[in-house]
């Protein structure tokens, strides 16, 4: 299932080729359509980084679950209790 950063990895070369593309075609010149396309992309990201910017794992947990997302099972390899819980492999 695709997710929202998944879509804004998308959208960023979409957003800089597709708006330089556009606007080359409507008659600016490239010199000025490749800066506002880059400024496009440059807003998905800051919006992506931002305003929706990505939270940690313990910040994950002190939010508790979000609407649609399953919760992994009591035991499993996310509670910490798995074969190499605590081995200090990261």
């Amino acid at each position: 299932m695709s997710r929202y950063y998944d879509y804004v990895l998308g959208l960023i070369p979409a957003g800089l080729i597709g708006v330089t593309a556009f606007l080359n075609l409507v008659g600016l010149s490239l010199t000025a359509a490749v800066p506002v396309g880059a400024g496009v992309a440059l807003a998905l990201m800051c919006h992506a980084m931002f305003v929706r910017a990505p939270l940690d794992d313990a910040d994950r947990t002190a939010a508790g679950p979000t609407p649609g997302s399953a919760s992994p099972p009591s035991g499993g390899p996310a509670s910490g209790s798995g074969p190499f819980a605590g081995s200090g492999s990261d």
